[in-house]
C-alpha cells in the first residue's frame, strides 16, 4: 500500500480479483460450471443454520423466500411496516429477459452485450452474462406466481423496448411492473413465513454489522417503534437494502431509502466499489421549487411512444407548446442519435437534456432563473394509435402526472428533466455475490455487480430477482457448508457486545449535541453540494471543492445538529434520519474521491476534462479499465484505500459507445 496520499485524499492498496468464477471454460458455461462445484449443505442440516436477510424488496424478499424454501432458518429485517412496501414497488416500466418472443433476433448474448455496452464497459463479463442467462427463468417464475404481465391480442406475453437496445425484450405490467413483481415475491415470502422457515422483523433498521473472527455473524437492529437496540446472530448475512441515491437529498427514491446498512458493512471492512457511478434518469417530473423533498419518476417506457423536444428558438420557451409549429421544434435525440432516437441510454438522454437547458432552450417555470425541463410529447402516438391504446399502455402514469402537475398529458406535452434515480456502485462482491468480508452477501442494487457505469432501463428488476431467486440460493451453500465449525456466539460475546455498544454510542452522541439546525437542513445542504459538483458533470476543481465543503459540513453536523425526542420509549423519526444523514456525510466524501480519482468519462460518470469533440463521454481504457474497490481507512478522517480489480474482456471488443 502506498503511504503517500494521492491527490491528497486517498491511498492505493494491492490489486484484487474475483476468485469464484471458473476461468477455463467458455463464458456460456461459467455459471453451470460454478454451480456444479459449490459445496452443498445436507437438507437435514439446513434447518440448523441461520441466515439474516436485511431488506424485503425484490432481491431481499426473493432471497429470503428462496432460502427459506430450501430449509434454512431465515430472519428478514425491513424498516417498513410491511414487506410489500419495499421501494421495489415504485419501479414502473418493466423487466428485461432474452425470450425473443417478438422474433427480432434477440438472444442471451445480445442482452449480455447490450448490458455491457450500456454500462460503458465497466462491468464484469461473467456476472453480466449470468444475469442475461437467468433472465428467461425469471419470467417463467413470475408467470407461475401469477404476475399479471401485459399480453397481446392473442394472449401471448407482450414486450416493449427500453433505452440502449434495438429489440423488444421488456416484459411489463402497465406502468406498475415493480409493484406486481413485488407482490409475487411477497406471496412467496409469506408462504415461507407461514411454513415457519422465515421470521419477519418489520419496523427494524440495521444500525451495525456484527463481525467475529473476520466473518459476518449478525446485526444490531434498532426497533423503530420502541427505540430499543436488539442483537441478532446468524451464520451468514445478506444485505439487500437498495441504493444510496438519497445522498443527493432530491431523488426519485422513497424518503426512507438509505445507505446505513451497507455503510456499516464498509466501516467493518467490506469494500465499496465504484461509488461515483450514479444514474441520473432523464424522465422525471422537474423540480418545482426549493421546498421540495422528493422527485417523481416518469417511466422510461414512455419514451417508446413519446417524442422529446425543445423549441429551436429561445424566445419560444415561454409559449404554450401547442402553439409552437412543427418546424420550430427540435427533436434533439432523434436528430443527434438517428439509430436509437428517443431510446438512447439514460446517461446520454440526461446529458443532452441538460445541454438543451444550458443553451437556454429549457421549458417550464423558472427555478433560480433557469428553465429546467424538456417536452415529452404524445400527440403523434395518440394520432397514430388512438387515445385508448395509449391509455391502455400508460394510463396510470398519465394519471399520476396529471395529479402532480395539474396538466393533462393527453392534451399538453409532459415536462420532464433528469433526476437522481439509481446507483450502479455498491458493495464489492465476487461471482458468488459474497463480499471480501466472509459470510457477508450483497444482493440487488446494494452491490456493484452488473451494470458498470450506467444501468439500462428495465434491468434493475431483472438483477434483483436474479440475485434473490437464482444466484444467492445457489452459491451461499458453498460458505454455509463450513458453518458447523464456527464458534458459537450469543449476545454476551465480546464482538456482539462491542457492536451493540458502538451503535448505542452513536445514538447517544447524536442525542447529546442539542444544536440549532435540523437534520433535514444538513441533508439538503449536502444534496446541493453533491448535485452541483458530483452530479451530471464533474471536474477536478469542483470535486476537490466538494470534498472540502463536505468535510466542513460534517464537522458542523456533529456540533450543531438538533435531534428532538427520546432515544427509547417511542417513535423518533428525527433520530432515524440523523443516523442516516451521518452516514451520507461520509459516503458523499467517498463518492467525490472516487469521481476525482477516475479521470475519464464513463456512463453516468462524466468528467468534463474527458469528452469527445462532440461532447460525448470519453473512456480511457488504458488507465481505468478496472473496478475501483474502496477500503475504510479506519476513521471518518482517515484516507480510504483504493483496490483495483482489472476488468478483462475476452468476449466483447472494447470500443467507444455509439448510438448514432
Amino acid at each position: 500500500m502506498t503511504e503517500t496520499l494521492v491527490k491528497g485524499v486517498y491511498k492505493v492498496g494491492e490489486e484484487i480479483e474475483d476468485t469464484k468464477a471458473p476461468k477455463d471454460v467458455p463464458l456460456s458455461q461459467v455459471w453451470q460450471e460454478r454451480k456444479n462445484h459449490v459445496n452443498l449443505v445436507n437438507p437435514a442440516n439446513r434447518r440448523k443454520l441461520n441466515i439474516i436477510v436485511v431488506g424485503s424488496g425484490l432481491a431481499g424478499g426473493a432471497a429470503a423466500a428462496s432460502l427459506g424454501e430450501q430449509g434454512y432458518n431465515v430472519q428478514c429485517f425491513f424498516y417498513q411496516d410491511s414487506a410489500r412496501r419495499a421501494h421495489s414497488i415504485a419501479a414502473q416500466g418493466g423487466i428485461n429477459a432474452a425470450k425473443d418472443y417478438r422474433n427480432d433476433d434477440d438472444s442471451v448474448y445480445r442482452l449480455f452485450y447490450d448490458t455491457v455496452k450500456g454500462g460503458d464497459y465497466r462491468a464484469r463479463e461473467t456476472n453480466v452474462y449470468r444475469l442475461a442467462e437467468v433472465s428467461t427463468n425469471i419470467i417463467d417464475q413470475c408467470v407461475a406466481q401469477g404476475v399479471p404481465f401485459a399480453r397481446d391480442y392473442g394472449g401471448y406475453l407482450d414486450n416493449r423496448s427500453f433505452g440502449g437496445v434495438q429489440v423488444s425484450r421488456t416484459f411489463y405490467a402497465r406502468g406498475q411492473t415493480g409493484q406486481q413483481l413485488l407482490i409475487g415475491a411477497y406471496q412467496a415470502l409469506e408462504r415461507q413465513v407461514a411454513a415457519g422457515t422465515v421470521k419477519e422483523f418489520p419496523r427494524h433498521e440495521m444500525v451495525e454489522l456484527i463481525v467475529s473472527e473476520g466473518r459476518a455473524r449478525g446485526i444490531v437492529a434498532r426497533n423503530m417503534v420502541t427505540g430499543e437496540l436488539e442483537t441478532y446472530i446468524a451464520d451468514a448475512v445478506v444485505l439487500a437494502t437498495g441504493g444510496y441515491g438519497n445522498v443527493f437529498f432530491l431523488s426519485t427514491n422513497a424518503m426512507g431509502c438509505n445507505a446505513t446498512a451497507i455503510w456499516r458493512a464498509y466501516r467493518k471492512g467490506a469494500y465499496f466499489a465504484n461509488p461515483c457511478f450514479t444514474q441520473i434518469h432523464p424522465t422525471c417530473i422537474p423540480q418545482h421549487g426549493d421546498q421540495q423533498s422528493k422527485l417523481t419518476l416518469m417511466s422510461e417506457s414512455l419514451r417508446n411512444d413519446g417524442r422529446i423536444w425543445v423549441p429551436k428558438k429561445v424566445e419560444d420557451c415561454a409559449k404554450d407548446p401547442r402553439e409552437i409549429p412543427e418546424e420550430d421544434r427540435d427533436y434533439y435525440l432523434e436528430r443527434i442519435y438517428p439509430a436509437f432516437g428517443n431510446l438512447v441510454p439514460r446517461d446520454i438522454a440526461s446529458r443532452q437534456a441538460k445541454n438543451m437547458c444550458d443553451e437556454g432552450r429549457g421549458v417550464g417555470p423558472e427555478v433560480d432563473g433557469v428553465r429546467r425541463g424538456v417536452y415529452l410529447d404524445f400527440a403523434e402516438a395518440i394520432g397514430r394509435l388512438g387515445k385508448k391504446a395509449v391509455s391502455d399502455k400508460y394510463g396510470n402514469l398519465f394519471d399520476m402526472y396529471e395529479r402532480i402537475t395539474g396538466d393533462n398529458p393527453y392534451e399538453v406535452p409532459m415536462r420532464i428533466y433528469p433526476a437522481v434515480h439509481y446507483t450502479m456502485g455498491g458493495m464489492w462482491v465476487d461471482y458468488d455475490l459474497e463480499s471480501n468480508l466472509p459470510g457477508l452477501y450483497i444482493g440487488g442494487e446494494a452491490n456493484f455487480s452488473d451494470h458498470g457505469a450506467n444501468r439500462l432501463g428495465a434491468s434493475a428488476l431483472m438483477q434483483g430477482l436474479a440475485d434473490g431467486y437464482f444466484v444467492l440460493p445457489a452459491t451461499m451453500s458453498n460458505y454455509l457448508s463450513q458453518a458447523f465449525s464456527f464458534p458459537k456466539l450469543d449476545e454476551n460475546s465480546p464482538d456482539v457486545v462491542a457492536a451493540r455498544e458502538a451503535a448505542q454510542s452513536q445514538i447517544d452522541r447524536l442525542m447529546s449535541i442539542n444544536g440549532t439546525r435540523s437534520v433535514d437542513s444538513f441533508h439538503k445542504e449536502l444534496g446541493n453540494i453533491m448535485w452541483e459538483y458530483c452530479g451530471m458533470e464533474r471536474t477536478e476543481e469542483g470535486l476537490l471543492k466538494a470534498i472540502g465543503l463536505i468535510r466542513k459540513l460534517r464537522e458542523d453536523y456533529w456540533q450543531n445538529v438538533k435531534v428532538p425526542g427520546k432515544t427509547v420509549g417511542g417513535l423518533n423519526q428525527s433520530l432515524e434520519r440523523a443516523g442516516r444523514v451521518a452516514d451520507f456525510m461520509e459516503l458523499a466524501e467517498l463518492m467525490c474521491i472516487d469521481a476525482l480519482h477516475r479521470e475519464e468519462s464513463a456512463g453516468g460518470h462524466f468528467r468534463a476534462e474527458s469528452q469527445t469533440e462532440e461532447g460525448e463521454a470519453l473512456r480511457q481504457d488504458d488507465r481505468f479499465a478496472y473496478v475501483g474497490a474502496w477500503e475504510w481507512g479506519g476513521s471518518a478522517d482517515a484516507a480510504p484505500i483504493l483496490h483495483k480489480e482489472p476488468l478483462v474482456y475476452k468476449n466483447i471488443e472494447l470500443k467507444q459507445r455509439s448510438y448514432k
